[in-house]
């Protein structure tokens, strides 16, 4: 025998245990030594190894749309360096979104992996940074090309033959408002880089490389029988659907996302090719690969670690001039209609095989983010965080409560004493969102709700993209609740400083916070309770609310941005819902009476008792 069939099946399993323990252990020193919440407690990266072709042994999943993004960079990004041109210490950034397939401060960092001098694989660590010299602080929102988005590195050795090259690191550090952490978080990547090569290496010289390499081919072609087997397990079929980003209001509401999924046999193609032209916006999406790989993954080999092998069967199509292949300079900082589009190949996937797919999640990672200068300290800061969202009920179970958006799979929202300690803010509120899963026989899961109160002057933009548009249910289940943002003043005060009443009555925001995306027609603010005496927070008082999707701006003490995440679809009829499930919702909160009543058609009394006969009079005539 020779070649991947010489080596023992034992061994195999050894040698992809190492590998899976590497980027385990490359994650582990990650964590520990970053600088950046969003890396150390969000959990903002992805960790992967090669072989020497590039081809995927292992990964460590945090951001796991990341992990189909660093193949695609690792792999443009050697190439324009000349693999010729690597050595032995050698640590290498790319950012260049064309290639990185991810936006500016989302950095790829990797490094090649000798063993006595033969190239034996590249170990590669991405992690969002806060600063690398884009015209705004914490995220660029409205930038008209790539060159607002910060500094570019296309695939730059900052290492050579294991030393730094300063004026690489100077030009890091004179571009970035926040040197210390950006040049922390570089560090703390480069650490985990050389402890993925130390792992690698030991593993080649355990067992030497033509065993290595032999039982690392036996790992591909098992995963390529195990993904094309479930994929011959699929119904054949082409599915088109069809969903949509907010945009912006200035001319780009409702961004149309369309994706086909085709299956023939064994053979499994995402085309996103139909979807919108590139904007001038920074809402267009260079990872289109990456979305069809985390799609295809969840929906064939969900419990394989990740290789090589187990993408065979799948091919992605995009079309140059488009969203999701954008071209230069085409801005690409929010690019947010890839993580919406994940729900949309779900919902063509789902005309085919409604059994295997839930219904929409809520569809986005609304996300906040504070900066500014710290009021103790007088330094500069950025802190961001993302929120659950519901997911979608399926025919055995109903949606998952405020969960992170399945592009980011490990991903963890910041405890609200970390979001504390960091920013001039106080959390009045952390809770679910009632009547906030879409209505079924199974029911959507719910979103959430954080309110942030200002205790010192603060700069604030969300990150949100699907906030004028509803996701969908299954056979019969409607949609959840929407995300949005809503921005209040502080008591008392509904002056020019804070949002407010304009002269004509309609809500309205000052000068100082700049909408990008106005929901002020989807909401009557007079029922909100931040607004009036009546506000269920301990910040309440007269305060007038004003609804958004993205939008950036800066804030005075007292005045609330309520990030309210959206629901899940339900799958089902409402109706078909045991009422007994129905009472229980009510008494957990899930569900308000006044909306088990309208949409359940169950009758759920004062005292928490189920009204059977009114429920059986309202159902009937429901």
């Amino acid at each position: 025998m020779t070649g991947a069939d010489a080596v023992d099946p034992a061994t195999v399993e050894v040698v992809r245990n190492y590998l899976t323990s590497a980027a385990t252990e490359m994650q582990r020193t990650l964590v520990r030594t970053a600088y950046n919440t969003i890396v150390y407690e969000i959990l903002d990266f992805g960790i992967s190894l090669y072989d020497a072709d590039l081809r995927l042994v292992a990964d460590s999943p945090g951001l796991a749309i990341f992990l189909g993004s660093n193949d695609e960079g690792i792999e443009a990004a050697v190439d324009y360096v000349g693999r010729e041109n690597l050595e032995p210490g050698d640590v290498i950034l790319c950012n260049y979104p064309y290639w990185s397939q991810a936006h500016t401060l989302d950095v790829l960092v990797f490094s090649p992996i000798f063993v006595d001098d033969e190239l034996v694989g590249f170990a590669a660590c991405r992690a969002h940074w806060l600063d690398l010299g884009a015209k705004d602080d914490g995220y660029v929102l409205d930038s008209t090309d790539v060159y607002q988005e910060g500094v570019v590195f296309p695939g730059t050795k900052v290492y050579k033959k294991g030393e730094p090259d300063e004026g690489i690191l100077d030009i890091i550090r004179f571009n970035s408002r926040l040197p210390e952490k950006t040049l922390g978080d570089l560090n703390a990547q480069i650490a985990a880089l050389r402890t993925g090569a130390n792992r690698l290496q030991e593993l080649h010289e355990k067992y030497g490389t033509d065993t290595v390499d032999a039982a690392v081919e036996r790992l591909f072609d098992h995963g390529a029988r195990t993904a094309r087997d479930a994929v011959a397990d699929l119904p054949d079929g082409s599915w088109t659907a069809t969903g949509y980003a907010d945009g912006i209001d200035a001319g780009e509401t409702d961004v149309e996302i369309v994706a086909t999924v085709t299956i023939d046999g064994s053979d499994f193609t995402l085309d996103l090719t139909d979807s919108a032209d590139q904007l001038e916006t920074p809402y267009n999406d260079t990872g289109g690969d990456a979305l069809g790989k985390l799609c295809f993954k969840t929906v064939t080999t969900p419990e394989e670690d990740s290789n090589y092998g187990l993408y065979d069967p799948l091919t992605v199509e995009t079309r140059p001039g488009s969203i999701f292949e954008p071209t230069e300079p085409a801005p690409t900082f929010v690019g947010w209609t890839g993580i919406l589009a994940v729900d949309v190949v779900y919902r063509a996937l789902a005309k085919g095989m409604p059994d295997r797919i839930p219904a929409s999640s809520g569809g986005d990672l609304c996300s906040i983010m504070l900066y500014g200068d710290d009021p103790e300290t007088g330094r500069p800061f950025v802190e961001a965080n993302n929120e659950g969202v519901g997911w979608g009920g399926d025919p055995d179970r109903d949606g998952p409560n405020a969960l992170m958006h399945i592009t980011e799979t490990m991903v963890q929202n910041l405890p609200i004493e970390v979001l504390e300690a960091k920013a001039p803010v106080e959390i009045d509120r952390l809770a679910l969102r009632p009547d906030s899963g879409g209505p079924g026989e199974k029911r959507g899961g719910l979103g959430i709700r954080r309110d942030y109160r200002f205790t010192a002057p603060c700069g604030a933009l969300s990150i949100v993209q699907k906030t004028r548009t509803d996701g969908w249910g299954l056979d019969g289940g409607e949609p959840g609740a929407r995300n949005v943002v809503a921005l209040a003043t502080a008591p008392d005060r509904g002056d020019a400083a804070a949002p407010g009443d304009s002269a004509d009555g309609a809500t309205s925001v000052p000068d100082r916070v700049q909408v990008l995306v106005d929901n002020d027609d989807l909401y009557d603010a007079s029922e909100d309770d931040l607004a009036g005496e009546t506000a269920g927070a301990p910040s309440g008082g007269d305060r007038s609310v004003a609804y958004a999707g993205m939008f950036r701006g800066s804030f005075e003490p007292g005045e609330i941005v309520s990030n309210r995440s959206g629901g899940g679809g339900g799958y089902g009829d409402p109706f078909e819902r045991d009422p007994e499930a129905v009472r229980e919702d009510v008494l957990d909160g899930y569900v308000s009476p006044e909306g088990a009543r309208e949409e359940y058609g169950v009758v759920v009394s004062e005292d928490g008792e189920l009204d059977r006969a009114a429920t059986a009079e309202l159902r009937h005539h429901g």
